[in-house]
């Protein structure tokens, strides 16, 4: 017998009140360690998909597990990187990443040691007493990335973290989110608009239509990890980048 899913969605529709459905009968599933990256045009429900599994919308109808467990029963087990940092500006870096803690009810005792850690792992450990507006928008990224660390999540949802940064501050955080990933074994989903992005990072690629949104195509990428700044070299991971860049023109030019 297979080993059951870590993320289990199966059948999920949703609409908001009387609208039009936004998401219409997706089945999906992810394992722990699996890194899942979500592309498709806008309006495609990329960023819903990431609340119903985050348990902070309700799905309309159809079901989702996350370990076995609702996802609000299973909250603990999840963190969400949003698209904008969202750090506090009153607070230093290392308040901003000790605050999640302590409102999860992390001893006091460990709270230190784990916001150290996780700002050593995002090379910014150094930084614990600065304020955000001392920071780049990547450092900023990476304290919002360390955040979520800081709760030992089983499952990291992203929604489009990098997607405001220059193109070489957005590689360099691909690798240094894999990088990541070596030390600590969550499972991802991604949300981006970059297919060159979720080449790079993902065991997975998830295409997605719109109007309603729904799965269009699920593209496995074969490519070992580690990768690095090498991968973006190979032939092969061009050849990816353009068919997935195909797929993606051809569920975009359906729904002109």
């Amino acid at each position: 017998m297979p080993p059951a899913p870590l993320i289990e969605l199966r059948d999920v529709t949703k609409r908001y009140g009387q609208g039009p459905v936004v998401l219409d009968r997706v089945s999906l599933t992810a394992q722990p360690g699996d890194f899942v990256s979500l592309i498709g045009p806008s309006g495609c429900g990329k960023s819903t998909l990431l609340r119903l599994i985050a348990g902070l919308n309700p799905v309309s109808t159809g079901l989702i597990t996350v370990d076995g467990n609702t996802p609000e029963q299973a909250a603990a087990e999840l963190a969400f990187v949003f698209q904008e940092p969202t750090l506090l500006p009153w607070l230093t870096v290392g308040k901003n990443i000790a605050l999640p803690q302590q409102l999860r009810g992390v001893p006091s005792a460990d709270i230190g040691g784990t916001t150290q850690k996780v700002l050593d792992l995002v090379r910014l450990g150094s930084r614990a007493r600065a304020y955000p507006r001392q920071l780049s928008g990547g450092q900023k990224m990476r304290v919002s990335i360390a955040r979520a660390l800081s709760l030992s999540p089983k499952i990291l949802l992203l929604d489009e973290p990098f997607g405001a940064l220059d193109e070489m501050t957005r590689e360099h955080l691909n690798e240094e989110l894999l990088a990541i990933r070596e030390h600590q074994a969550w499972a991802a989903f991604f949300v981006t608009h970059s297919v060159a992005e979720a080449v790079f990072l993902s065991n997975r690629i998830v295409v997605m239509a719109a109007g309603p949104g729904r799965i269009h195509a699920e593209i496995p990428v074969p490519f070992a990890y580690p990768r690095t700044a090498q991968t973006r070299l190979s032939r092969e991971y061009h050849d990816l980048v353009a068919e997935v860049s195909r797929v993606l023109r051809s569920v975009e030019n359906a729904a002109a």
